[in-house]
């Protein structure tokens, strides 16, 4: 019998929730109780959903939004344990599923000293900082990874411009850390639901609106089966 998508990645997420990091291959088809080829076969299937981001060598899980199975420039600590963020966005979804009272330590703009966000009761507490889109959403599966390493916090605005000077690299669309918190809320919400699935184009153009998430690197083709 197929894995399905949905059985694949709520075991995923949840394991990592509850661990701190990705089931195995083996361990999976535990789980599942299903064949391992069958496993690497629904993984496959899973990564062209853009449910997960494999190894490209060894089909173990390397990303499942919001999470990251190996160090980046975004801890997560709640309840005494600690999990990766891929970027600014999904460090806020991985203390939406792993709240209430989380800190999310991380460097602003990966170049100056670390600042630590409180949540507490599901409530941001510092919200003097801004988040750098600065790839079209459109674009973002292109190469995920890198679209992630690029979704920073910053002090404010003449930060962003200041950094996208000084690398080299366009500046996006820029917006209150707030205003985020409350996107990835709804964005990640339901990433840990037995019955997950995908957000289709319309779905998520309908959610950036929700949340005032507005001009050309939020604009998505309203088709497909997934974002």
């Amino acid at each position: 019998m197929p894995v399905t998508h949905a059985d694949l990645h709520h075991a995923i997420i949840n394991t990592i929730i509850e661990r701190g990091w990705a089931p195995s291959i083996d361990e999976l088809s535990t789980l599942l109780d299903a064949d391992r080829q069958a496993v690497v076969v629904g993984l496959r299937a899973l990564q062209d959903y853009h449910g997960v981001v494999l190894h490209p060598h060894n089909d173990e899980v390397w990303v499942a939004h919001p999470f990251s199975t190996v160090p980046t420039g975004f801890l997560v600590r709640a309840r005494g344990k600690e999990w990766w963020g891929n970027c600014a966005w999904c460090s806020l979804g991985a203390a939406a599923l792993t709240g209430p009272d989380v800190t999310i330590t991380t460097v602003p703009g990966f170049d100056r000293s670390q600042v630590s966000l409180r949540i507490e009761g599901n409530t941001l507490l510092d919200t003097n900082y801004v988040v750098h889109f600065p790839t079209p959403m459109v674009r973002a599966w292109d190469n995920v990874v890198s679209t992630c390493t690029m979704m920073l916090l910053f002090d404010d605005e003449p930060a962003v411009d200041t950094w996208c000077a000084k690398h080299g690299k366009q500046k996006g669309d820029v917006r209150p850390i707030n205003q985020i918190w409350e996107f990835a809320r709804e964005w990640y919400g339901r990433h840990n639901d037995p019955d997950w699935k995908k957000w289709t184009p319309t779905e998520a153009a309908d959610i950036f609106a929700r949340h005032g998430l507005d001009g050309p690197i939020w604009e998505l083709p309203l088709e497909g089966e997934r974002f």
